[in-house]
C-alpha cells in the first residue's frame, strides 16, 4: 500500500511542472494595484497561468471633476471582466459623498469589499490630500470615516504607506483607524516622497502591529523567498501579503512562495511565453493600432526584462521595436537566446 501511495504524491507534485522545497502555514497573497500595468487583461490571464493569487485589487477609481468615471476605470471593474478572480476595487478620495458614492455603485456592481488608497505617492495626488498626501491629516480621515461608515454597504479595508514625509504620520492615523470597522489595513512602510525609491522599513509594521487592532498585510520589497521568510518569522502574526513589482517582473513568484516551489527554468520559460502571447492576443484585440500595442507591452518589458539573464540587454531589444513584425522578432530572438532566471 506505500509504494502506490508514494507514486500518487508524485504524480500529483508533477502537475506542479516543480519540485516542492519545503512547507509552510496558510497564507493569502494579493496582487498590488499598478496603475497602466494590472487592468482587467493582465489579472485574468495572470491568474490563468500562474498559480497561488487569492485576490487582486483594481488600479484605483476616483471621480472626475464632472463626477462621473472614466470609461476605462468603468470597463475595468465589470462584472463580466472580472468572473476568474476574487477582486477588490480600489478608490481614491478624500470626500466623504464622493466615498459613499462609489461605495454604492461598486456594491450595485456586486462587490462586497473595497479599499481606500492612502498610499499613492505621487506628487500630483498628495499635493490634493489624496492618497498618501492624506496620512498627516488623521482628524480629517476621521472625519471621513465618521461619515462614511454609516452608509457604507460593503466591507472596507485600508491600503496605506507609513506616511507623506514622517513614519509617525501612519501610528497617528492607527489610533483614528482602530474606532472603525474595517477587513484589513495593507501597510507599505515607504513614506510617499520616497516614492519607490530607497528601501521599505519593517520597523515601522513592528510598531503598528503593536497598536493595530485590525488585521494587517505586509506589502513592500517582498523580492525573493530568503526576503520573504525573513518577514514571516519576524512577523508571526502576518498572514496575509501583498506582492506588486516583483510578482510583474517574475509571475512564478507568488506561486513559488505560496507551495515552497522551484520550478525549473525551462519550464518557466515555456509557460511564460505562452502567457506573454496570450496577453499580447488580448491587448491586440482591444487596443488601436500597433503603436499603441507595441507601447503597452514595451510597459510589461520593463519589469518582465528584469527575470531574464541580461536584463538590460533584453529591455533594449523590445525598445528598438518600432513594428509588430519587429516586435515579434525580437521576442523570438529573446526567448530562444536568453534565460528565465526569475
Amino acid at each position: 500500500m506505500i509504494l502506490p501511495f508514494i507514486i500518487f504524491c508524485l504524480n500529483y507534485l508533477s502537475t506542479f511542472d516543480s519540485i516542492l522545497i519545503d512547507t509552510m502555514k496558510t497564507h493569502t497573497f494579493s496582487l498590488a494595484p499598478l496603475q497602466g500595468i494590472t487592468d482587467y487583461h493582465f489579472r485574468n490571464l495572470f491568474n490563468q497561468y500562474f498559480k497561488g493569487l487569492d485576490s487582486a485589487y483594481t488600479p484605483f477609481i476616483r471621480l472626475q471633476n464632472d463626477k462621473t468615471i472614466k470609461k476605462s476605470q468603468l470597463i475595468d471593474i465589470l462584472p463580466e471582466n472580472n468572473s476568474e478572480l476574487k477582486i477588490i476595487p480600489q478608490i481614491l478620495t478624500n470626500d466623504a459623498e464622493e466615498f459613499i458614492f462609489l461605495a454604492k455603485y461598486l456594491n450595485d456592481l456586486g462587490y462586497s469589499e473595497i479599499n481606500w488608497n492612502l498610499g499613492c505617492p505621487f506628487s500630483m495626488v498628495a499635493k490634493r490630500k489624496l492618497g498618501s498626501g492624506l496620512l498627516p491629516f488623521p482628524d480629517r480621515i476621521g472625519e471621513i470615516l465618521e461619515k462614511v461608515i454609516p452608509e457604507l454597504p460593503c466591507k472596507l479595508s485600508i491600503k496605506m504607506r507609513s506616511g507623506y514625509e514622517k513614519d509617525d504620520d501612519i501610528l497617528k492615523v492607527l489610533h483614528v483607524l482602530n474606532q472603525f470597522p474595517l477587513t484589513e489595513i495593507i501597510i507599505h512602510p515607504r513614506l510617499g516622497k520616497q516614492m519607490y525609491k530607497g528601501t521599505a522599513n519593517p520597523d515601522v509594521v513592528e510598531k503598528c502591529l503593536e497598536i493595530c487592532s485590525h488585521k494587517i498585510s505586509y506589502n513592500g520589497d517582498i523580492e525573493n523567498l530568503e526576503n520573504f521568510q525573513v518577514l514571516e518569522n519576524r512577523f508571526e502574526k502576518i498572514d496575509s501579503w501583498m506582492i506588486g513589482r516583483a510578482a510583474i517582473s517574475n509571475p512564478f513568484f507568488i506561486e513559488e512562495l505560496k507551495f515552497r516551489l522551484k520550478i525549473p527554468a525551462v519550464k518557466k520559460m515555456e509557460r511564460f511565453s505562452d502567457f506573454h502571447q496570450a496577453l499580447f492576443e488580448s491587448y491586440e484585440q482591444n487596443l488601436s493600432g500597433p503603436g499603441h500595442l507595441i507601447i503597452k507591452m514595451l510597459s510589461f518589458w520593463e519589469y518582465f526584462s528584469l527575470s531574464f539573464s541580461n536584463s538590460k540587454k533584453v529591455y533594449k531589444k523590445v525598445k528598438k521595436a518600432q513594428s509588430i513584425s519587429q516586435y515579434h522578432a525580437v521576442i523570438h530572438e529573446i526567448f530562444n537566446e536568453e534565460v528565465f532566471v526569475g
